[in-house]
């Protein structure tokens, strides 16, 4: 784990740009997307079409304690718009999971980035997602979309989400500690820059 910088410095965002400038950052961006849009299509449907449970999170949470918030936002974007396009399933296409999409990379990269995955971290990062993102945006767009009902969509979003938070919390710490365990980050994405 590289030295944590605040994120209300200007180093860490200059970090977080020069990512772009990483051959290998690149390559893991484009491996998260692949892995994401895969975990994208394959959902468990709980009640229709408008509540699932995905798992792509995983990779996303991954990549983006590598590559940081800048890269996370713009790979939150390819992963929206390719995996729409490649597995819509018929719905139409919203952009506002676009914009939430692009929301959940800048919060993972914040949160993540240069940063140890703790328990207490990944739960903030997790109900700063589930309550932020998927139920007060994330109803917002499906009252657009299908027309229940703003109210509706937050009581059943709060429910599916202080449902899986633990679970989402547990697996993304998992993954995120055999990633360091591993040195994923350390060996593979920054072991050419010495600090």
């Amino acid at each position: 784990m590289r030295e944590p910088l605040s994120v209300f410095s200007a180093a860490y965002w200059r970090a977080a740009r020069a990512e772009f400038r990483n051959v290998r950052v690149l390559a893991l961006s484009g491996l998260v997307c692949a892995m994401a849009i895969v975990l994208e299509s394959m959902p468990i449907y709980l009640l229709g079409p408008s509540l699932k449970i995905y798992f792509s999170y995983l990779a996303v949470s991954l990549g983006c304690m590598c590559y940081g918030p800048l890269v996370g936002m713009a790979v939150g974007g390819v992963i929206d718009s390719v995996g729409f396009l490649l597995a819509g399933y018929g719905e139409p296409y919203f952009p506002g999971y676009l914009i939430t999409a692009i929301l959940s990379g800048l919060i993972y990269g914040v949160m993540l980035y240069r940063r140890k995955p703790t328990v207490p971290r990944l739960l903030v990062t997790r109900l700063i997602i589930n309550y932020g993102s998927n139920v007060l945006l994330g109803s917002v767009w499906k009252a657009m979309l299908y027309g229940k009902g703003y109210l509706y969509y937050v009581s059943t979003g709060l429910v599916k989400n202080t449902v899986l938070l633990p679970l989402e919390v547990f697996l993304t710490w998992m993954v995120l500690r055999a990633a360091l365990s591993y040195g994923l980050d350390r060996k593979y994405i920054h072991n050419a820059v010495r600090r």
